[in-house]
C-alpha cells in the first residue's frame, strides 16, 4: 500500500488514469445519493469484486462506466488485482485483508472527494 500523496502524483503522471472523469449521469448520482452512500457501494464492490484471493473474470470485474465508483476504480488502478498489485504493492493470490479494503476505499474516496461540492 502506498502513500497517497505519492500515488495520486504517479496517477497524475499516467495518460490513461488521468483521463477518467464523471460523466454528467455518474456526476448527478453522487450529488443526489451523496458521497457517504456511494462509499458503501464502494465497500461492497471492494468486498465482492476484489477482496477474494480468485476471481474469474479478473481484469474484467470492473465496468469502465454505470456508477461513480467504476470510474473511481480505473482512474486509481484499484479496477483488478493486476492493477492493485502493479500499483499499490497488493499481492494478488490471496484474500485482500480488512486494512486493504478499507485502503483501496479510502483511495477511492479521495478521488471521488474532488467531484463534492
Amino acid at each position: 500500500m502506498r502513500n497517497l500523496d505519492t500515488l495520486f502524483a504517479v496517477l497524475a503522471k499516467s495518460t490513461f488514469r488521468a483521463g477518467f472523469q464523471l460523466n454528467a449521469r455518474d456526476l448527478a448520482y453522487l450529488q443526489e445519493k451523496g458521497l457517504a452512500q456511494v462509499l458503501t457501494h464502494a465497500e461492497d464492490f471492494v468486498q465482492k469484486r476484489l477482496a477474494p484471493a480468485v476471481i474469474e473474470n479478473e481484469g474484467k470485474q470492473t465496468p469502465m462506466r454505470g456508477h461513480p465508483v467504476f470510474v473511481a476504480q480505473h482512474a486509481t488502478a484499484c479496477c483488478c488485482r493486476g492493477c492493485l498489485q502493479q500499483w499499490h504493492a497488493i499481492p494478488q493470490g490471496r484474500e485482500l485483508t480488512l486494512d486493504e479494503q478499507a485502503y483501496v476505499v479510502v483511495v477511492l474516496e479521495r478521488w471521488l472527494q474532488t467531484y463534492v461540492k
